[in-house]
């Protein structure tokens, strides 16, 4: 198991994940499609030149969301985790274009004891995902319900 137990995380401490992604035109069309987005700005490249100050398609946000917090996996919650609590402060502050190849880094914010769960803690993560010049295109906090350590 790659995941890490609650005990194992430390606030503040950070993980530059290994895995970078060029993003292509199939993973534009495929998630903006299975999600029945009919938004232009991901679909229509005519539209986008001609009607947009980005004179391109930009990759529809949500697939970079699940690819900012899908990367971050196996580094910190493979097979240790309960489950996602939730995401807040969710962030794009600047787009991602086919071609662009992003990479991923995650930094524990914040810990603590679940209240109601004695074999559980709670982690908050903070994914930042940016393109091959360095610019952060997309942020978020993640709280996962994280499995403590098992007794022995």
């Amino acid at each position: 198991m790659a995941g890490l137990y609650f005990e194992e995380f430390e606030v503040g401490q950070t993980f530059d994940h290994p895995i970078r992604r060029t993003i292509t035109e199939t993973d534009n069309l495929l998630f903006t499609t299975m999600t029945h987005n009919p938004a232009l700005l991901h679909l229509d490249e005519e539209y986008c030149k001609n009607e947009t100050e980005f004179g391109q398609r930009i990759v529809n946000s949500c697939f970079t969301l699940a690819l900012m917090v899908g990367v971050s996996v196996y580094d910190t919650t493979l097979g240790t985790t309960v489950g996602n609590l939730g995401w807040d402060n969710v962030r794009f502050p600047a787009p991602v274009f086919l071609g662009d190849t992003l990479h991923f880094v995650t930094e524990i914010k914040d810990k603590r004891e679940s209240k109601s769960r004695p074999n559980n803690g709670i982690v908050t993560f903070t994914h930042r995902a940016y393109n091959q010049k360095d610019e952060l295109v997309g942020i978020c906090d993640r709280s996962g319900l994280m499995l403590k350590k098992p007794q022995s």
